[in-house]
């Protein structure tokens, strides 16, 4: 059925239901196995089993979950970032409204065919890294082996840690027109994927609970278990094994999975900054010293690993890595060397190897791939380039041939002639494979966006599964996979090409209990609980979220009273404006030379409002509300494992709406002040929740204490700022005849009604600094913020409360100062007191700053750097 000719959606039809989908459901297109029909009319078991759960609503409320799934990813936060940079958009993560179902007797094909290639391929790593018979028998070309860069000389002859160099390997799969499935490539250095499916599963699950039950949907959980159990007793370490994951980094397209993976399976997210080699063992860069790391599963291509090794020019990662390896000091999941089982040149000698290493034929059959580099497969590969795809036999690889895959069958006849000519001048560079049309699953159309159009729709697929490893010889294929849709007519499935993704569901001949928590054989290792480690990386990113949040509430608040002074009903004293707009412009809300409203000029106090209102997005401009928020946005990103979904959605939705409401302030000129105020509002209620997450949502570990520590450290250094510049703009003078000042003061430190509760209406200098200098339960005073970061470096430092250390003992004591000595006058009718205490309190925040940059993120601190045991 051609989609621009089916009927919309009638909800009141009087059809079935099932019916219903059969006329809403167009046919996979000639020469694609039909997900949904199979090779028949009529729809196949298990979808008419997923459709039936949708009673009583039908197909009615597809277009609600719909919406309710983009809102959920966007919430969690999930993105695919095909460019990331710095500052650029990312790019939310794309999944399906549908599930690919697969029956439990496709499963079982698949599942045997995967088993038996993770052996595969682990016995040849073995064999190339060790005797080298393929290699002696001919059964793998050299060029394919020690011609490919991705070949490690260093680890030839090495026996990795725990017996094994593979533990995670992801297989693409397609599917025939027949419905039979084929292999179209293998990934063993780094495979993503596992992350995406799970939270894939989250999201589907929940959005057809009744069909998930029912259907008895095979679980992931164990399997992601089983692997991490199956590292940690595979290393010298056995149960209190430490595992870190390495990842590139934030700027990496798949770090949203990275921090989602260390997150849900209990790993130390790094950099390869965060870790050292010494005395040829790994170890974890933290505030307490050197912690040990016996096993790293990595993210990261080998090339990147070792700088002294590999790439000299990488920053990514650790030098000495590959000497540890060799030592056994370390597991590796997956070991160095493993990039040239990634070439599609191997698929075509898989069978024969098959039958050398395991006596075994091949079960699961890869698509006819014929490496040019053979002259009897560049003669047979020539005449089949119309029909197959075209791959380069080292990709990505220094000093080869790197392009994009082209199918043959998309090219012009000169587009084919150019290729045989690159191909016959370099053979050994490309690699021929059989394409065959991808198999074509349905997917959801939003009807609210589709007009005249089918409402289920089918869209080719590429299946990646996962091998997970289960033991020294043993493997498990996770019961599930990423789905890789592809939304364009180009034949290759690939979420760097702008495709889709879903959630794939195995049906298992069980029925779905809960799952078997029965221990494993475990070795006789007394457990030791580990408090959550908190890498010196970390330990920055949390210090800086914290002083970017501070920060952004300070001048969000100093930004909006000055508004709110400027628009208000009565003609703030000339000390007020004094008072604002020097503030404004210590903290850049206003660049160097804007015109001031000293004098009343209504020319001049547009000029400077405007300014201030333009200014406040300004992400070019390091003092911009804008430029904080998104500078707390990105030190969050850099420990985005250990905030919440919520907490991250909340970041998210703050600057998001700021952003929204700042663009309508100055889209409307009439009414941009009114809007800015709005905004700044918005903006400051949202940055409570944001702060009220960092309070109550997250552990007390050194990491929170630095996270506490930097916020103390803004707010005490911007209060004594302002408070000072209070008293020498004579903002605080004669507040019994305008006490426009006194009140502007108070509502600046957020204290008006705590004021209110404790002096009533009263003007008295008194009454302000015993609040807002020596009240140790005001959260928004000196003393309470002095006490408060005392606390947390002393915490920090691991001393006692009676015997603080002497960085501790360096932040100013408010209890030692009298409030009547502070609100003493001297003969120049001066509050010196008053600003000798504010400027103590400044100088030693910014002492404490300078400090615990050295002792806990540089390593410049005297003592040495030392080793945990």
């Amino acid at each position: 059925m051609d989609s621009s000719q089916a009927e919309p959606l009638n909800i009141n039809s009087a059809s079935s239901l099932l019916d219903e989908i059969g006329k809403l459901s167009p046919k996979a297109q000639d020469g694609h196995y039909d997900e949904l029909r199979g090779n028949a009319e009529d729809l196949l078991t298990h979808w008419k089993n997923f459709f039936e759960q949708l009673e009583p609503t039908g197909l009615a409320d597809l277009d609600q979950r719909t919406q309710e799934l983009n809102r959920q990813v966007r919430d969690n936060g999930i993105t695919y970032n095909v460019y990331a940079d710095e500052n650029g958009p990312q790019r939310p993560w794309s999944v399906d409204l549908f599930p690919l179902i697969i029956a439990a007797d496709a499963w079982q094909e698949i599942e045997s065919g995967i088993l038996q290639r993770a052996r595969l391929l682990e016995a040849i790593i073995t064999d190339v890294y060790g005797q080298q018979n393929l290699l002696k028998e001919g059964l793998i070309p050299p060029a394919l082996v020690q011609g490919h860069p991705g070949y490690l000389r260093a680890m030839h002859g090495v026996n990795p840690a725990g017996n094994k160099h593979l533990h995670i390997i992801a297989f693409d799969l397609a599917r025939a027109p027949d419905g039979k499935w084929s292999v179209i490539s293998q990934r063993t250095q780094a495979p993503s994927g596992l992350g995406y499916l799970l939270e894939n599963r989250n999201l589907i699950a929940r959005q057809f609970p009744k069909a998930y039950e029912s259907m008895r949907i095979a679980p992931l959980a164990n399997a992601y278990r089983d692997l991490v159990d199956t590292l940690k007793l595979q290393s010298s370490a056995g149960s209190n094994a430490h595992i870190a994951l390495l990842t590139p980094g934030p700027y990496n397209e798949t770090y949203f999975e990275h921090a989602y993976l260390a997150r849900y399976l209990g790993l130390t997210l790094v950099e390869g900054g965060d870790l050292t080699v010494r005395d040829q063992h790994l170890f974890l860069k933290t505030v307490r010293g050197l912690e040990p790391v016996h096993v790293l599963l990595k993210r990261l291509d080998d090339e990147f690993l070792d700088p002294l090794e590999l790439r000299s020019d990488s920053t990514l990662g650790i030098p000495g890595l590959l000497q540890a390896i060799r030592a056994g000091n370390v597991i590796m999941a997956n070991a160095p060397g493993s990039a040239f089982l990634e070439s599609p040149a191997l698929l075509g000698f898989l069978p024969g190897i098959s039958e050398y290493l395991l006596n075994e034929k091949i079960q699961l059959p890869a698509m006819d791939t014929w490496w040019c580099g053979e002259r009897a497969a560049l003669e047979s590969a020539i005449p089949n380039l119309g029909h197959s795809a075209i791959k380069p036999t080292y990709p990505q690889s220094f000093g080869h041939e790197n392009y994009e895959s082209e199918l043959g069958g998309s090219l012009s006849q000169a587009q084919l002639d150019e290729w045989v000519g690159k191909i016959t001048r370099q053979p050994d560079e490309h690699t021929v494979q059989t394409y065959i049309p991808l198999a074509q699953m349905p997917t959801w159309l939003n009807a609210f966006n589709i007009n005249d159009a089918s409402l289920i729709e089918p869209h080719s697929y590429m299946l990646r599964v996962f091998a997970l490893s289960n033991g020294v010889d043993k493997w498990q294929v996770l019961p599930g996979g990423l789905a890789r849709i592809s939304t364009t007519d180009s034949g290759i499935a690939s979420m760097q090409r702008g495709g889709s993704s879903a959630d794939v569901w195995v049906q298992s001949a069980a029925s779905n209990q809960a799952p078997d928590f029965t221990p494993q054989q475990t070795q006789n290792t007394k457990y030791a609980g580990r408090k959550r480690l908190v890498t010196s990386r970390a330990a920055e990113n949390l210090y800086w979220f914290g002083r970017y949040t501070e920060r952004s509430e300070n001048i969000l608040r100093l930004a909006k009273l000055y508004l709110e002074n400027i628009n208000s009903d009565y003609t703030p004293s000339k000390a007020l404006w004094t008072w604002l707009e020097s503030l404004c412009e210590q903290y850049g809300l206003v660049p160097d030379g804007v015109p001031t409203n000293f004098d009343h000029d209504e020319v001049r106090h547009r000029i400077y409002e405007r300014t201030l209102i333009d200014s406040l997005n300004s992400l070019d401009h390091a003092t911009s509300v804008g430029f904080n928020l998104s500078a707390m946005k990105r030190t969050a990103s850099n420990v985005r494992e250990r905030l919440s979904p919520e907490q991250w959605s909340t970041i998210n939705h703050c600057i998001d709406n700021f952003q929204a409401d700042y663009h309508k302030a100055t889209a409307y000129q009439d009414f941009s002040s009114s809007l800015a105020i709005d905004a700044l509002t918005r903006a400051s209620q949202a940055l409570a929740a944001v702060t009220g997450a960092q309070t109550d949502r997250m552990t007390r570990d050194d990491g929170w204490q630095l996270l506490a520590i930097g916020r103390h450290i803004e707010r005490l250094s911007f209060l004594t700022s302002a408070l000072d510049m209070a008293i020498t703009s004579s903002l605080l003078f004669n507040p019994h005849i305008d006490d426009s000042g006194y009140i502007a003061l108070l509502t600046l430190f957020d204290s008006t009604i705590t004021f209110h509760a404790q002096h009533q209406q009263s003007r008295e200098i008194g009454a302000l600094v015993d609040l807002l200098v020596m009240d140790d339960e005001n959260p928004r005073s000196l003393a309470w913020v002095s006490k408060a970061l005392r606390s947390r470096l002393s915490k920090l430092a691991g001393t006692e409360r009676n015997a603080p250390d002497e960085l501790t003992r360096s932040v100013t004591n408010l209890q030692d100062y009298s409030l009547d000595l502070l609100i003493t006058i001297n003969q120049n009718n001066e509050l010196q007191n008053l600003r000798n205490c504010l400027a103590n309190c400044s100088q030693a925040a910014w002492n404490v700053s300078d400090e615990i940059s050295a002792r806990y993120f540089n390593l410049i601190h005297h003592n040495e750097y030392s080793v945990q045991t």
